[in-house]
């Protein structure tokens, strides 16, 4: 690991990739995504500040839980002058975001439990389908896996009420 000097305030990109366990070009995505920031030298060379860092490991733990970058995007666009994250802002946005994540687990659970049977496509070709999904009825709830399409926060863009009149 090349040793970075505690006085530097700039980090080069390959340094940040190394310091942070994450790949160039994933550095590249982020900031094409906005959710870091470098500037360019004279010799057009990105350079980021040691913060990033942070902000970089908060991206990855908040990626880690299941969280879309799109809501990482907004959580850290919420903070004062896109600052980094700090302990406190954490643990605001983790509590914030526990929602979304038990709807999740619940959504896995549901995953698991129901994989080998009916799944609500419409296709009734299993016994099973002729029982939890009668005449088709998830089908009157759109298209796809009805069954296992239930999950997201109430309120979020991904988010499908449980079908109604479909057995379980």
């Amino acid at each position: 690991m090349t040793q970075v000097s505690w006085k530097a305030k700039e980090l080069t990109v390959g340094q940040v990739a190394e310091r942070s366990g994450v790949a160039v070009s994933a550095l590249h995505f982020y900031e094409r995504k906005g959710l870091i920031a470098s500037r360019r030298t004279a010799g057009n060379q990105r350079r980021y500040r040691r913060d990033t860092l942070r902000r970089v490991a908060f991206i990855r733990v908040s990626q880690r839980v299941g969280i879309p970058l799109s809501r990482i995007r907004e959580a850290l666009a919420a903070l004062p002058e896109e600052r980094t994250p700090t302990r406190e802002d954490w643990a605001r946005l983790s509590e914030q975001w526990r929602t979304e994540l038990d709807a999740r687990i619940r959504q896995l659970e549901k995953l698991r439990d129901d994989l080998t049977g009916c799944i609500g496509c419409g296709c009734l070709s299993l016994e099973r389908c002729v029982l939890s999904n009668p005449y088709d009825a998830c089908g009157r709830q759109g298209p796809g896996p009805r069954h296992l399409l239930v999950g997201g926060a109430p309120g979020s863009p991904d988010f499908l009420e449980p079908p109604r009149g479909c057995a379980d």
